[in-house]
């Protein structure tokens, strides 16, 4: 071949390179050189040639695209030597992108991954004052290139730059989402949609309406885990768009636009149902707000609608004071203030519930008894905060009084108030006497619970009435009595039998000491009663016996 190029016959020497190209037995640094050697001799006058001739370089080197790179490189590097080198370098560069450029048009409908590396080398030897008048094709196909090699960022930049353009139409940045989304570049399609969002706060008319736009970006966003932040982000923004220019203009009207507005509602409600059940305790509050103010957007809601409010209103609640355990640090006043706003709302919505179901008569409640009690737990809880314990009594009350009330959720009311951070002995006295009524209305009482109400009922009592001669507490001890009277052996728990039994025994101690035979008397015998009726104890009833026989002689 080189002898044909010092004869001056290229196309001999053509012939020779050709033959080197298809040769896969010539190692890679004997035909870079031939190329290189062609291509100094040849000049811009070969550019057929070399187009032809890099075309099966690229066949060859398919495997690994920087061995082309490298070829195209050296093949410029070395002509640009010499005297005049900057000239013939230029030279060079607007043969060898004259070169990429026809590989990439021929091979450009071509399923291959070749036209994307002729079309990526052909830029990079581009001048640079023809790389400003670029149009909206070429940034499409660069972008495509960068998806097909995975290099988001590339695109995204793609994404930027093809805005700038002269003659750029805001239904590119659809075309590029859609082709990210068939890469599953989801990062990119985000981009894409996001930069398309901006283009409506002007107020142009726009051929895809923004709802189309919000709802296709949130369904990109939540096909991969982590991307909450930005949904929420996103939630908020489609919230803001529909307040400020109208529910029925963003969302649309009659029945499209009730399914757009619900589909943003049931999203929120969701995301924040996962995050809750995920412990994310914080982007779970936010969520539930962003389902109650979609929910509440449209004015004129069915009764659903307005349960849907009051129940993202309550778990809004709920994840803050959650978030709160889960951090082991207090809610903040601004928080506080927040929280109790919300519940507010929800306790409005409840009355407006509950007033609609009594006229309608209505069999079903709408609002699930363990909604109504997380709203009564979250506002007994709330209330503590600020010292109003008046209406978290009123509160309880409500609730008790409502179809919704279960004896077992009055227990856990009861049990926050008389041990939780935030102790009210009236409600947990009011709660756990209730809720002892309930379960021994029963048809099968629980005599577990209602061991546990006892005890729980004679502590509040004892602290909060003080003398051991209480009439109040002597009568907790004989209600006691009369429950475990005629029950079966084991039906009453004999641990809190023999609770009960030793501590009313023992109530008689100081009474006693202080010469008030009479009251020592009353508590030994409640207490001897107690023990009859509680297996294992045999021995300590003998005694008690002894004991008290002993007591009644020196009378």
């Amino acid at each position: 071949m080189k002898a044909w190029l010092g004869l001056g016959r290229h196309g001999e020497a053509e012939k020779e390179l050709r033959v080197m190209v298809i040769d896969k037995g010539i190692p890679e640094g004997v035909w870079v050189s031939a190329v290189e050697a062609y291509f100094v001799a040849a000049g811009t006058a070969g550019v057929e040639t070399v187009k032809g001739v890099f075309l099966g370089l690229l066949g060859r080197c398919h495997v690994s695209a920087g061995s082309a790179v490298r070829v195209v490189h050296r093949v410029v590097g070395v002509a640009g030597k010499g005297k005049g080198g900057e000239q013939e370098a230029a030279k060079d560069r607007v043969g060898m992108h004259a070169v990429l450029w026809n590989c990439w048009i021929v091979l450009k409908n071509t399923s291959t991954g070749l036209k994307s590396l002729s079309l990526t080398l052909s830029v990079l030897f581009l001048r640079n004052d023809m790389r400003t008048y670029v149009d909206i094709s070429f940034i499409l196909t660069q972008f495509k290139i960068y998806l097909q090699k995975n290099d988001h960022q590339g695109a995204i930049n793609q994404i930027e730059a093809m805005t700038t353009c002269l003659d750029f139409q805001p239904d590119f940045l659809s075309l590029s989402a859609h082709e990210a989304v068939t890469c599953h570049a989801l990062p990119v399609a985000v981009a894409s949609l996001s930069s398309l969002l901006n283009f409506y706060a002007s107020g142009k008319s726009m051929p895809t309406a923004e709802v189309t736009v919000e709802r296709t970006l949130l369904i990109v966003l939540s096909q991969e885990p982590g991307n909450e932040q930005q949904v929420v982000k996103f939630l908020k923004h489609a919230l803001t768009r529909a307040s400020e220019i109208g529910p029925d203009c963003f969302f649309g009207k009659e029945e499209v636009g009730r399914r757009e507005w619900n589909w943003f509602a049931v999203t929120s409600w969701n995301f924040g149902t996962k995050t809750g059940q995920d412990k994310n305790y914080e982007l779970s509050a936010e969520f539930f707000r962003l389902a109650s103010d979609f929910y509440a957007l449209v004015e004129g809601s069915d009764n659903e609608n307005n349960s849907m409010v009051c129940k993202s209103l309550v778990l809004s609640v709920s994840s803050m004071i959650c978030l709160e355990f889960e951090r082991k640090t207090s809610m903040s006043e601004t928080e506080v203030k927040q929280a109790l706003h919300l519940l507010d709302r929800a306790g409005q919505m409840l009355k407006s519930i509950s007033a609609r179901n009594s006229v309608n008569s209505d069999q079903i409640n709408t609002i699930e008894p363990e909604r109504f009690f997380i709203y009564t737990f979250c506002a007994y809880d709330i209330q503590g905060r600020l010292n109003d314990l008046g209406s978290q009594l009123l509160n309880v009350k409500t609730f008790a009084s409502s179809k919704a009330c279960k004896p077992h959720l009055l227990l856990q009311i009861g049990l926050a108030a008389s041990q939780g951070p935030w102790l009210n002995h009236e409600v947990a006295s009011f709660a756990l006497n209730e809720c002892l009524s309930s379960f021994l209305s029963s048809a099968a009482p629980d005599y577990q619970n209602v061991a546990l109400v006892m005890r729980k009922l004679i502590s509040i009592a004892s602290i909060h009435k003080g003398d051991t001669d209480d009439d109040l507490v002597y009568s907790m001890y004989k209600q006691a009595y009369r429950i475990m009277v005629g029950l079966k052996e084991d039906e009453y728990p004999i641990e809190e039998g023999k609770w009960l039994g030793m501590t009313a025994w023992n109530r008689a101690a100081v009474p006693v000491r202080l010469g008030q035979i009479e009251v020592g008397k009353k508590w030994m015998t409640v207490g001897l009663d107690i023990a009859k009726h509680v297996p294992g104890m045999e021995a300590y009833k003998a005694c008690m016996e002894e004991v008290l026989g002993n007591l009644k002689k020196e009378l």
